[in-house]
This record gives structure tokens, sequence and C-alpha cells, in this order.
């Protein structure tokens, strides 16, 4: 069977979906679609795309598709998914899942409704070791986790020149900020590992908005969120506490540490060392290497990598019409988006929001 596949967004799309979808058999490239039709067709002429759009409503009329793939700034991911499936295709959407909860219990109702598969890109479920965290934790390797603890500070957004005037990433109504690129990532991992979230409590912060247009200097002003943190109590009494801040000039990466009864797992992202000791225990490296790296042409870091695993498996459910046996679906993606706006609501009102 072959796969026809159509992709909105030519950003994180060309970086990651497009060369992870070059290693799979028997699937087509039909078309893509981008705000910038350079871009659009940039991309079509590395990956051999036929049709190229700067009008993803047209793409999507003019075309049949077995899979839509959706990267593009989240304020369009509604509207995307839903035109997506009412044309028959099966959804990969990017995280964020939505502007908010009204948009993602939309998209899945629609989603399930039609009988279409439906995943959220959360592609560190399919990082190994990340993996291997959800099995040690699983199997009481560590007993009962009682906290977790995720630091992660970076300088990029601290450059005021950063990125041109009106760039998406920093714009609140667009769907920018940290707690959405960088927060849904947490958040479905933290359900990942512990299952559901309790209640949380948060802080969501600009601190640095002023920018300076990296082209042509001038002045403007950053809406959305450079720095978040939040403390979640989990529904199994663990109790987990996430800061993530790229406002300032240096960073320390991110670092990741579960403490149980029994053991501690500590994961650092930069050079994805995972150490796992039993009580009284020195730490042992039980880093896993995900095997894909290796594949020519698919690039670097975790999140590119992880993507070519995603990918397998969301193929093979379409050719198997099967569910998916691995990945966060749109009901992962809705309870993210559930906690998302449980946290910006918990800083707008300084208090505890129960899930």
């Amino acid at each position: 069977m072959t796969i026809r596949v159509g992709i909105i967004g030519a950003s994180f799309a060309r970086q990651a979906y497009l060369p992870a979808l070059r290693t799979i058999d028997d699937v087509e490239l039909v078309a893509i679609a981008s705000a910038r039709l350079v871009s659009a067709q940039s991309a079509a002429d590395e990956f051999a795309i036929p049709h190229v759009y700067d009008d993803w409503r047209r793409m999507i009329g003019e075309h049949e598709f077995d899979l839509v793939c959706i990267a593009t700034p989240t304020v369009f991911h509604a509207p995307m998914t839903l035109a997506a499936l009412s044309a028959g295709a099966h959804v990969l959407c990017e995280k964020p899942m939505a502007m908010n909860q009204d948009e993602s219990a939309a998209m899945l109702e629609r989603a399930e409704a039609a009988g279409m598969l439906h995943i959220i890109g959360h592609e560190l479920r399919f990082n190994p070791n990340r993996r291997k965290i959800k099995s040690l934790i699983d199997s009481g390797e560590i007993g009962e986790v009682r906290y977790l603890n995720i630091h992660n500070v970076g300088p990029a957004w601290g450059a005021p020149a950063w990125r041109r005037a009106g760039d998406w990433l920093l714009r609140e109504d667009m769907g920018g900020g940290r707690l959405g690129a960088s927060g849904s990532h947490m958040i479905d991992l933290l359900r990942f590992w512990l299952g559901d979230i309790g209640a949380v409590s948060g802080r969501v912060a600009t601190m640095a908005p002023e920018r300076i247009d990296k082209d042509t200097g001038a002045a403007w002003r950053a809406t959305a969120d450079d720095h978040f943190s939040f403390t979640a109590e989990m529904r199994n009494g663990a109790l987990c506490s996430i800061t993530v801040s790229f406002s300032g000039r240096h960073g320390n990466g991110s670092h990741t540490q579960i403490s149980g009864s029994q053991g501690t797992i500590m994961l650092s992202e930069s050079d994805e060392k995972l150490l796992v000791a039993p009580a009284a225990e020195e730490m042992q490296d039980m880093s896993l290497r995900d095997p894909n790296a290796d594949r020519p042409g698919i690039g670097t870091g975790i999140w590119n990598v992880s993507f070519v695993a995603l990918m397998e498996e969301l193929m093979a459910a379409i050719r198997e019409k099967r569910q998916l046996a691995w990945g966060a679906t749109f009901s992962d993606g809705h309870q993210c988006q559930i906690a998302l706006d449980a946290i910006r609501q918990s800083s707008r009102e300084r208090r505890w929001v129960a899930l």
C-alpha cells in the first residue's frame, strides 16, 4: 500500500518529518504547503515533492491524502486538522495540540467520529532513553516515585535580536512561547511516565519582552512567555517540579531527576546520559543510543532522530488498519492542553488549579 502524504509547514517538517518519511518504503510525498511559497518550493525541490502551495486549503482540496502532517504555528492547528479530517485523512499534528482545550476537544471529537488515526508530535515517547525510564518506573526498579524534577535553562531567547520582528514563536496570539514549545513535551513525559496529573500551580512570564529585529535593528515587543515554572501533583501522589527559562544569557541545558523510594534516575539531555542507581548504590550508566541516529539524511538531535520511529509506527498502523501501539494520540494531546490551560490559569490567579 502506498501512503499518500501532504505536508503543511516547511520549517520543522523539513528538518524532521520529511527526512523520516524518506526512510520508509511506499510513501508518496504528494504536496507541501507553506505561507511562504519560496519555503515550500525549496523543501519540495530537496525531497522531490511535485505539488507546491502557499494555500493549505487549496492543497487539501485538490488532492486525496492518506495522511496530512501539520507543522505550523499553533494558531492554525485546529482549522488545519479539522479540514484534513473532513477530507478523509489521518493526521499528525505538532505540539502543542491547540490554542486551548476547547479547540483540542473539538479536534479529538472530530478525529474519533471520523475513525481516523491521530497522533501528536511528541516524538520523545519514541526516544530509547525515555522509553527506558518508563520501563524502569513500571517495573518498580526505583520503587515508588516520590519526586521528579526537570530544570532547563537556555540562553537563546535572552538575545534581543534572536528573531525577526513579529516571529510567531514570540507572539502569544499565535500560540508561541516556551510553555507550549517545551512545556507540552514535559507534561506529556510526566503523563507517559507517571499517569494523570491531579493539580498544578505555576507561573508563566515574559522576562525579556523588548526585542530587536535581527535584520533591520527595529525595536519590537514580544508577548509570548520565555519563562515558566510549575509544580504538578500527580494522581499517584508523586510531586513534580518543572522550570524552564530561556530569557538569560547563559544556559546549563536540560536535566531530569526522578527520585523513588528505592532508587534514582538521572537524565541529561545535552549528552543523553542516563544514570540509574538502586538505593545506597553508585550510579550506573544505562544510556541507550537511538539506532536511527546512524541513518543517512537524518538530522542530529533527539527531536529529529526520534521522528523516524514515530513515522514508522504511524505508517505501519495506517497500512495495517490498526490503532497506534505507541505514541501520543489526540486524547493525550487534549489532556496535555488541559494542563497547559491550568498552568496559565494558575499563573493569572496565583493559586492551585485542579485538573
